[in-house]
């Protein structure tokens, strides 16, 4: 295996994503909005009165707060205020899939542009004539956006947990952030779901003849994302630390397919033909 060429390409490739100013914006503004500006807004607003409504028997979030299981109620049994079950809701639950969206969206992005991107950019010969391997190429495209994505979900983990306590503290009186769920969340799922939005936009991206189809195409992957979201909001589902491990579990499996298929059925002539 040529590590010194798979290097040369992630440092060419990382190069070009910060030189990108679009794509530096959306790597910053999207995990600050979903780490940082929601949870504390929503944090603030807990102990307003329209929250406590939308929380209330009669409310809109009744379905969601009268079907929890009994473990998420045992959780919630140790903060007898309205309020603190409330940010205990939001924060640990509610959240847990939007914060899914960060490494998805992230490896989505940067695969969407590895392929693709080098025909826009009128690189891709230069690519395909290196002295690697097709697999030492697709190994160099696949960490020069999977080593990213890691790295924004654990600072944006990391940012997430300093929030939620830091702007709770007030009403909970104590550190609550994290627990096992945002744990499994973090270290196990986030990753999972970076190998499988990588997985599936590398494929799209070595077939499609340019960064925007690619682009396009990849929205399509956070589909899973909201269904989780509207799961929760209506009761079917809850992200419990059972559930959270068994998402990721199905995220690496997918991933793992998908990478696998991308690995066997690259082949630089084909790239070469689309130009």
């Amino acid at each position: 295996m040529n590590w010194r060429g798979i290097r040369a390409i992630i440092r060419k490739d990382l190069m070009v994503v910060t030189r990108s100013r679009n794509t530096m914006l959306a790597m910053i503004v999207v995990p600050l909005l979903f780490t940082v500006a929601l949870p504390a807004g929503m944090i603030l607003l807990s102990s307003s009165q329209d929250m406590l409504d939308e929380f209330s028997p009669d409310g809109d979030m009744a379905l969601f707060f009268n079907n929890l299981p009994a473990s998420i109620n045992d959780e919630l049994s140790a903060f007898p205020q309205p309020n603190q079950q409330i940010i205990i809701l939001l924060t640990m639950y509610l959240f847990a899939p939007m914060f899914l969206i960060l490494p998805m969206m992230t490896s989505s992005i940067l695969a969407a542009d590895s392929f693709a991107g080098e025909k826009d950019r009128k690189t891709l010969e230069a690519l395909i004539y290196t002295p690697l391997t097709d697999a030492e190429i697709f190994i160099a495209k696949l960490l020069s956006s999977f080593v990213p994505a890691l790295l924004v979900s654990l600072l944006g983990g990391l940012a997430y947990g300093l929030v939620v306590n830091t702007v709770a503290a007030p009403i909970m009186g104590r550190i609550f952030f994290p627990n096992l769920t945002w744990v499994a969340l973090i270290f196990w799922v986030a990753p999972a779901a970076a190998a499988l939005g990588l997985g599936a936009v590398v494929l799209v991206s070595s077939r499609v003849n340019s960064a925007q189809e690619a682009n396009q195409l990849s929205g399509l992957i956070v589909v899973p994302l909201v269904l989780l979201v509207i799961g929760q909001l209506g009761g079917v589902v809850y992200l419990s630390a059972g559930v959270v491990f068994s998402i990721g579990f199905v995220f690496w499996l997918l991933g793992a397919a998908l990478l696998w298929y991308g690995a066997r059925t690259f082949k630089r002539g084909e790239l070469l033909a689309r130009l």
